[in-house]
């Protein structure tokens, strides 16, 4: 069923497991993620990158997704990921998502509050859900860590429906072994204690730390690069495989995206805490 974040985020909060939301680029990874939702019988976020926001290519998968989103008989929010504008939210909104990120973390904070605010706005009126950021998650090895006083001023200043924070993960691989302050999560989960808290850059972080993390407050763990790239490989495995033969392309794209199911099943699974 096509629902929204807050159809899916207070329920795990209240129960202090994470949900996970999981970036698709195309017709197969999208399929995975909905598959493995419904074999678990979990909820999910399906996420799309803001860049795919820019083109029709959100436009176009989106139709697709949404009819897969009915489909399913768990629920299942549409995302636009790091949204950097309000045209992409439009956009979002426009094309059917039922759930926007607006990310000004790299603005001033009194100019992060005043996009991230009308964000949310728009997407109220539409009957969306809304996800801003306060502490900016980089890539690789550099990160501002989030300031629980400053979290708490921003959640109550935009009406956010969830907030991303900074607690020393990183977008992409890591170029150093991570420290995850769950510590500083507990403290900004203590700030806004009603509020679900989003942990970007889960590729390569420790398991056993997105579960600390998760028990300290994160609800919302996002998955991206780690998901692509159970995909790509698994589409190189099965070129080889063919050896320079001819096989339809919806049959070789079945084991990639078996693959693909496998691999978010555990994940789900394990931000359950049942694993």
């Amino acid at each position: 069923m096509l629902v929204n974040m807050k159809d899916i985020l207070p329920a795990a909060h209240k129960a202090r497991i994470g949900s996970g939301a999981f970036n698709a680029a195309n017709f197969e990874t999208a399929m995975a993620i909905i598959q493995a939702a419904e074999e678990e019988k979990s909820p999910v976020i399906l996420q799309l990158y803001m860049r795919m926001f820019d083109s029709n290519k959100a436009k176009w998968l989106g139709g697709a997704l949404i009819r897969m989103a009915k489909d399913c008989s768990q629920p299942v929010a549409l995302h636009l990921d790091h949204g950097k504008s309000l045209e992409q939210v439009k956009h979002a909104l426009e094309w059917g998502y039922t759930s926007v990120m607006l990310d000004g973390s790299n603005l001033p904070f009194d100019e992060n509050v005043a996009i991230t605010a009308e964000a949310a706005r728009l997407a109220h009126a539409a009957g969306a859900s809304c996800e801003g950021e306060i502490g900016h998650v980089a890539m690789g090895d550099q990160t501002a860590y989030t300031d629980p006083d400053e979290a708490a001023k921003f959640a109550a200043a935009t009406g956010v429906d969830a907030l991303a924070v900074s607690i020393g993960t990183v977008h992409g691989y890591y170029k150093a072994a991570p420290l995850i302050r769950a510590d500083l999560c507990a403290n900004i989960a203590a700030k806004i204690p009603d509020l679900p808290l989003v942990l970007h850059g889960g590729t390569g972080t420790p398991m056993a730390d997105v579960q600390k993390v998760i028990r300290e407050g994160i609800t919302k763990i996002n998955i991206a690069t780690q998901f692509q790239d159970c995909y790509l490989p698994a589409m190189e495995a099965e070129l080889k495989k063919l050896n320079g033969a001819f096989l339809p392309v919806d049959k070789f794209m079945d084991p990639p995206t078996d693959a693909c199911v496998a691999h978010i099943r555990k994940l789900i699974r394990q931000f359950a805490l049942k694993e």
